[in-house]
């Protein structure tokens, strides 16, 4: 019943970025009325509302014994979040990229995409992995609050433009809201994967692809959304911090809480062991060097990243369908594009210094 699972695959989309919206609203509000500070809450509440469609969606493919399909759908969400969210973001205004996302935020971001990489080697990331990801986000969570207490007065009006703009509502809206939220999320997430899981078998697709693909473009609705309406409102710094930190949030608390829960953890597939983990990892390196250019992504790398994830997305489905050409495609690939990337960073990153050289001379 292919018609079947589209329909419930739209409907399961629909009632995830709802949902989503729902509990960050209803939960943001509650923060506000206790007395947590706007800033912290765009830290951690919202940032963890973006994620909560991935890790809805993981919890449910675990617990149904699709561990593709939840490792498919965060590798494949993190690699939408760096190359679509931000390469669209900043075709339509480039994007100024905070210092601390620099020096902290991105080197975070790169260190446990590798340590994913590292824990899943055997082939299952088991409860101690999911242990010991769940520990690392709420050491960052609460790094996060302690830091933004030393926050500038600038950085604190632009959370509280942001959140604070919010009309006040009764307690019981507010709790209505976040269980609204939360029941979009879990009706939606059993739909979604229910569907996905028979259009793979119908079209003799992996679980991994799809993940990969429909889930986690769908997932990404969120963070889409969120990162686009904050350029086209000028606010840049907040539209690359939502996609960095939505990445982080996906490693460490839908991976980490997944495969703590989880009875038999999360299978770890040759497949993404091979390529879609390392290409995640690429992506995420590839940040750094474009970053450090004068802190802002332009509308070129914008346009080099969108290219990149159809050159991604071409592979997956060309290798999927065992299409005639693949093995010219990716002997392309891995011998042509791979090595201009690697170039081109380079060349950015030793210009990024240079020029920081010359401004340190200069500012003496």
């Amino acid at each position: 019943m292919t018609t079947e699972n589209i329909i419930y695959l739209l409907l399961g989309f629909v009632l995830l970025v709802g949902g989503a919206e729902f509990l960050v609203r209803g939960a943001a509000r509650v923060a506000l009325a206790i007395g947590i500070s706007p800033l912290v809450v765009g830290l951690t509440v919202v940032a963890f509302g973006t994620s909560a469609p991935e890790l809805a969606v993981s919890m449910v493919s675990t617990f149904t014994g699709d561990g593709d399909l939840a490792l498919g759908n965060v590798i494949g969400s993190n690699i939408v979040n760096i190359l679509v969210i931000l390469g669209v973001s900043a075709l339509i205004v480039p994007l100024v990229v905070h210092q601390q996302l620099v020096r902290l935020d991105v080197p975070f971001m790169i260190t446990i995409s590798f340590l994913l990489l590292l824990l899943g080697i055997d082939g299952l990331l088991g409860r101690w992995d999911g242990l010991l990801l769940s520990s690392l986000l709420i050491g960052y969570t609460g790094f996060l609050i302690v830091k933004s207490r030393t926050e500038s007065k600038g950085r604190r009006d632009d959370y509280d433009a942001e959140l604070g703009s919010m009309p006040e509502s009764a307690w019981w809206k507010n709790v209505l809201w976040i269980f609204l939220g939360m029941g979009g999320l879990v009706i939606g997430s059993k739909w979604l994967v229910d569907s996905a899981v028979g259009i793979a078998a119908a079209y003799g697709v992996s679980e991994l692809v799809i993940g990969l693909t429909i889930v986690a473009i769908g997932t990404s609705l969120p963070e889409v959304a969120t990162s686009v309406v904050a350029a086209l409102k000028g606010e840049r710094d907040i539209a690359v911090g939502n996609a960095v930190g939505s990445n982080i949030f996906n490693i460490l608390s839908v991976i980490g809480i997944s495969s703590l829960i989880s009875p038999n953890g999360i299978a770890v597939s040759k497949a993404a062991l091979s390529f879609d983990l390392p290409v995640m990892i690429g992506v995420a390196v590839a940040c750094l060097p474009i970053f450090f250019t004068k802190y802002c992504i332009t509308r070129l790398n914008g346009t080099f990243f969108i290219l990149y994830y159809g050159a991604y997305l071409t592979y997956l489905l060309m290798n999927a369908s065992r299409h005639q050409y693949l093995d010219q495609y990716q002997f392309a690939l891995i011998w042509f594009v791979l090595p201009l990337t690697v170039v081109t960073l380079i060349l950015i990153s030793i210009s990024a210094m240079k020029q920081a050289h010359r401004e340190l001379n200069t500012n003496r």
